[in-house]
């Protein structure tokens, strides 16, 4: 577009003094315009970085229960059981959701807090084994609570609008005083891909249960294999 008005511009539009006032007028908005996009990357990056180590400490929370139950004895074997079938089940509902942000079943969670609360305890460890599991289920309660309330985004809409416009404008001046030549405009579209780059990695990292940069389930497999096991 830039390269079209160019043709149609006068030609005292194209004078030294024109050209350094633009390039002042778009220094002052590319300073702008990169101050706002590092703004959203860290915001971006710090809300990926939270909900990854939500999912580790979910994970980790998720082992140390199906432990507690396996130390209080035979009795939890049909809980341990369906536990575990019931994690097979969520952990493809949670990164098949741009936030995971699956609706719990909250009967089944409900089920297995009165399942542990029912074990009647025949000593004194199993008494203390079963108050800290009690702890643990509410605890992954709320965990998964707290993924599923950050299932909002974390860019702010009206910003990235605003650096989008900005640098449609920055490019749009280079454009118009870019000479018309292959080497200027392979110029141009190595910098307009790269800021696209930087943008498309804001919009992935926003969505940390799909895409080419989401969190691993790495961490909740190896859960759910340390459960399965004798």
């Amino acid at each position: 577009m830039g390269m079209l008005v160019r043709r149609r511009l006068p030609e005292q539009h194209f004078s030294a003094d024109t050209k350094e006032t633009v390039k002042l007028a778009m220094g002052l908005v590319a300073t702008m315009a990169a101050l706002l996009l590092s703004l959203l990357v860290s915001s971006a990056k710090d809300s990926y970085d939270t909900v990854r180590n939500e999912v580790i400490e979910l994970a980790s929370e998720l082992v140390f229960l199906d432990r507690l139950l396996e130390l209080y004895g035979k009795e939890t074997a049909a809980i341990r059981a369906g536990f575990s079938a019931e994690m097979e089940k969520a952990i493809p509902a949670i990164w098949s959701t741009a936030h995971g942000d699956a609706s719990p079943d909250v009967k089944k969670g409900d089920g297995l807090y009165m399942a542990i609360q029912s074990l009647v305890p025949a000593n004194d460890v199993q008494r203390a084994l079963k108050e800290a599991a009690v702890g643990q289920v509410i605890e992954l309660g709320r965990l998964r609570t707290l993924l599923r309330t950050q299932a909002t985004s974390s860019i702010s809409l009206p910003l990235l609008v605003v650096v989008v416009c900005w640098l449609v404008i920055i490019f749009f001046s280079f454009s118009i005083f870019a000479p018309p030549n292959q080497t200027a405009m392979l110029a141009l579209v190595v910098s307009t891909v790269a800021v696209a780059g930087a943008i498309f990695l804001i919009l992935e990292m926003d969505r940390p249960f799909t895409g080419l940069i989401q969190i691993s389930e790495e961490p909740m497999q190896k859960a759910l294999k340390a459960m399965n096991q004798p």
